[in-house]
């Protein structure tokens, strides 16, 4: 559920320097457990209604992980804003990582898309399987394994939840992506965080976004650990800390405690994180691709969640 508050990430050690890749080919991530009950909540208490501008779009999302069992799956909430449908494909990747350098990678992943209410709206293991499987080929967004997951969707603005767990409780790193395939319109992605147990070395979690468009975005990317305990999240990450690289690997922005940089700025945006360890950053961006990485502050690991949101 797209409007409440993830699990943390653990802390990024001294040593792991990931290079994340926001748009086709993000790192996988810590594999979700069979059974999970996806209740991903994007923003911790506050519900912003960004108004993006009309040259500029979140246009694509990924988010990479080691995907557990149980508790442990790779949840992604997002919400729609505007007046008209929006036209989506949901990627749940796994085999194919490991052509680019990624250890175990999990090797059946499975995808589920949940609206607001718990209801599940579609789900995947194998993308061939799919009923439109010919329009996602024809979209130049279908998975490179046969078994990979993929969901081409049309939704109503609102908030909705992806869940991407192993076949039969497996595990290994996973990728979830959200592409956005209409470049115009009244619609768009506004908000979206993903929730997975963050580790350390290349078990970090690695975000990539592309903004799309030709004006600036402005940007708060948030990194949530501590308070994810109150909504009973199981061993959140304690103490977060969020780095920024832009599309050539080069770090832009990092924090460890949000109100260390940008306390005044947070707080009048209305999404200041709610515990003093948690991580955050506003920034405004040009168009292109970015990479957004979670970790422990001091190699700690745990749930964590990132959250992006566009501004208007």
């Amino acid at each position: 559920e797209p409007s409440t508050t993830p699990t943390p990430t653990p802390e990024p050690s001294a040593t792991p320097t990931p290079t994340p890749e926001p748009s086709a080919i993000p790192t996988p991530t810590p594999e979700p457990s069979a059974t999970p009950t996806p209740t991903p909540e994007p923003s911790a208490a506050p519900t912003p209604t960004p108004t993006p501008a009309p040259n500029s779009q979140l246009a694509n999302i990924a988010t990479r992980i080691r995907v557990e069992a149980g508790d442990n799956v790779l949840i992604a909430g997002f919400i729609v804003e505007g007046s008209d449908n929006k036209r989506l494909i949901l990627r749940g990747i796994g085999p194919s990582l490991s052509a680019f350098g990624v250890d175990e990678a999990l090797q059946d992943p499975t995808l589920e898309l949940y609206d607001s209410s718990g209801g599940l709206l579609a789900s995947n293991d194998n993308w061939p399987d799919n009923a439109n499987a010919g329009d996602i080929t024809i979209s130049g967004l279908a998975p490179t394994n046969l078994q990979e997951s993929a969901l081409l969707v049309t939704i109503a603005p609102g908030a909705y939840t992806a869940v991407l767990r192993g076949q039969n409780n497996s595990t290994g790193v996973g990728l979830v992506e959200v592409y956005d395939l209409d470049a115009g319109g009244s619609a768009r992605v506004v908000n979206i965080s993903t929730r997975g147990f963050v580790l350390t070395g290349e078990n970090v979690m690695i975000s990539g976004l592309m903004i799309r468009g030709d004006d600036p975005s402005q940007l708060v990317i948030r990194a949530i650990g501590p308070s994810l305990g109150l909504s009973g999240v199981p061993a959140p990450l304690a103490d977060p800390f969020l780095e920024l690289y832009d599309g050539n690997g080069a770090t832009i922005f990092s924090n460890n405690d949000w109100r260390d940089t940008e306390e005044a700025a947070l707080l009048n945006s209305g999404l200041a994180p709610s515990d003093d360890l948690e991580s955050a950053i506003l920034i405004s961006v040009a168009p292109g691709n970015y990479t957004a990485i979670v970790k422990g502050a001091d190699g700690g690991t745990g749930n964590g969640l990132i959250e992006v949101y566009k501004l208007p």
